[in-house]
């Protein structure tokens, strides 16, 4: 069994890229062994193909802002992951197209235990660093995918 925690996102345009920070802030922890972190930018492809073998998945992405920026939502995958649309070229191709093509083409070699962190952005713009209010919730995401790690290594999440 291994966990793969994957960050998506573009750090280019500022909030998008919480995915690649959770993940740069979890590399600075110590973390259990068959934890793999991995940040597959925008590259939805990469999603899938670092997911193949592992038991669980924890995925980590902006949301486009609509609320509160900042806000933090815990979501299990299977109500994410979506069919990629007739026609669609590989530059479109997302992590949750990844999710639904992964367990199509894998079956039992892709994680059965799926979580999804979104974490509402404030500003989607081009520039780097996150805003204040999603540089926080990117340290307690980080604080939950570290508590969900000890929880995985213990074999209590299921």
């Amino acid at each position: 069994m291994t966990l793969a925690v994957i960050g998506c996102g573009n750090p280019s345009r500022r909030d998008d890229g919480v995915g690649p920070a959770v993940i740069a802030r979890l590399r600075r922890r110590s973390l259990p062994a068959g934890v793999g972190l991995y940040d597959a930018g925008t590259d939805g492809m990469a999603v899938m193909y670092r997911a193949r073998g592992a038991s669980h998945l924890i995925l980590v992405d902006a949301r486009a802002p609509d609320g509160e920026p900042g806000a933090i939502y815990d979501v299990p995958g299977e109500v994410l992951a979506a069919p990629p649309p007739r026609g669609l070229n590989l530059h479109d191709f997302r992590w949750d197209h990844a999710l639904y093509a992964g367990c199509q083409i894998y079956g039992e070699d892709f994680p059965s235990q799926v979580k999804v962190f979104l974490v509402e952005a404030g500003s989607l713009d081009l520039g780097l660093g996150l805003t204040s209010a999603v540089e926080a919730a990117a340290e307690q995401v980080a604080d939950r995918i570290a508590a969900l790690s000890e929880t995985y290594a213990a074999g209590d999440w299921r």
